[in-house]
């Protein structure tokens, strides 16, 4: 449990190697707890910035260090939500590795769901979480999701996949993100598809939920 003071909001980490399926067990979460309670943050939100670089930079950063995230701002705006303030949460273009103009408005929820892979790396963050997750998918499952995603959504070829994934992705999953795992409360073996572990946490959630935020009679989910 972390040591900020209780404003009866609810931070849940998420974390797991690249492809484990933290964004499924994010969703389930939200279809679960209702949707106008839940608010999800991806990291991979939060990547630096790199419009001063060049194209051949930018597509040459290692975006599995820690180094790549905009730390400062994500602590800042999870803060923020956790106070009850609004953020606008940033957009990252993943096919030009910019920034968008565009922000999402996010507030007012009690429950934040953080994923990503590097969440329980940061101790900051850590402190911050009262549910801190590991999702533990094995590694050949996890690149093949990895290539799927990265070539149909990322505009990236099969290559590059590879190349990327050998240079960056093990080597930093296997310094940063595998030993984080030791920070979870929760690990949820077999991926974001072990229904039972995921309903067991939603139970879990929305109990400290009713006792912080009870629904008034006759809201709606």
């Amino acid at each position: 449990m972390s040591a900020r003071p209780d404003t009866g909001r609810i931070l849940i980490g998420i974390a797991g190697g690249t492809a484990s399926g933290k964004t499924v067990v994010s969703n389930r979460i939200f279809e679960a707890l209702g949707g106008r309670r839940v608010a999800i943050l991806k990291q991979d939100s939060y990547y630096k910035d790199l419009s001063g670089l060049a194209w051949d930079a930018r597509a040459a950063t290692n975006f599995d260090h820690p180094d790549a995230i905009d730390a400062p701002l994500l602590r800042e705006q999870i803060e923020a939500l956790l106070n009850g303030a609004p953020i606008q949460q940033p957009v990252y273009d993943f096919t030009r590795h910019l920034r968008k103009r565009e922000t999402i408005p996010l507030g007012g929820h009690p429950i934040i769901v953080l994923e990503g892979i590097l969440v329980l790396a940061d101790e900051p963050l850590r402190e911050m979480m009262d549910i801190r997750v590991y999702v533990d998918t094995d590694s050949d499952i996890r690149l093949l999701r990895r290539i799927r995603r990265d070539v149909a959504e990322r505009g990236r070829t099969l290559e590059s996949v590879l190349d990327q994934y050998e240079r960056f992705v093990r080597p930093m999953h296997l310094q940063f993100v595998e030993p984080s795992k030791r920070y979870a409360d929760i690990i949820l073996p077999e991926g974001g598809y072990n229904k039972v572990a995921i309903d067991l946490l939603c139970t879990k959630i929305a109990a400290v939920l009713a006792e912080k935020w009870p629904l008034e009679e006759g809201a709606e989910e």
